[in-house]
């Protein structure tokens, strides 16, 4: 008996995962300001877990782009993927169910060289962690999942416009100017993204 496993939307499921994580972490920590700098074992889990799904995903949007790339770190994957979508740096996510306001991920790579924090900070600690292991913290935790909900968005693009994308997140949410309205089968509603300014 051959077993299929559909991988149709794979790294949403992982990022879905994530976000479930995160939320189980919110009964023991309160998402606000003052506990950002907090950090932990399971942080770091959560933060390693999605800058590393970033990395993957990031590197598989590269090939979509062009089959060609051989995109295989932060700074090509910046000039591949901002060439075929400059918006993306200001695309902003949020976590309305805790009060975090809309911030944008990949904000830095509005810059010629600029890094992500998170990006920054996950190498740091993976490589540097018995001095930089406060950089496994919340606040580049929240960022680094916010940043893999928009790159799985870019790279399932088809999907997440026709509100294909489901279930939906149950914490990170984008912009109203980033929703274009719903679908609906017959079991639920689903949220059909904008991923670029109109």
């Amino acid at each position: 008996m051959t077993i299929t496993i559909s991988t149709s939307a794979i790294h949403w499921n992982y990022f879905l995962a994530l976000e479930n994580d995160l939320h189980t972490l919110s009964r023991y920590i309160e998402f606000v300001e003052p506990n950002f700098g907090c950090y932990s074992l399971e942080i770091s889990r959560i933060l390693f877990s999605a800058a590393s799904e970033a990395d993957v995903v990031a590197k598989q949007l590269c090939h979509n782009i062009s089959p060609q790339s051989t995109a295989a770190n932060i700074h090509p994957y910046r000039s591949e993927i901002m060439a075929a979508y400059p918006g993306i740096a200001g695309f902003e996510v949020m976590i309305p169910r805790f009060g975090i306001d809309p911030f944008k991920p990949w904000a830095n790579w509005g810059q010629s060289s600029g890094v992500p924090m998170w990006w920054t900070a996950y190498n740091k600690v993976k490589h540097h962690r018995n001095t930089e292991f406060h950089q496994a913290n919340l606040k580049n935790a929240i960022n680094a999942v916010g940043a893999l909900f928009i790159l799985i968005l870019h790279l399932y693009e088809q999907m997440a416009e026709k509100g294909e994308l489901k279930p939906n997140p149950s914490l990170y949410r984008v912009t109203d100017d980033r929703v274009k309205g719903v679908s609906l089968d017959d079991v639920e509603l689903g949220i059909r993204y904008r991923l670029y300014e109109k």
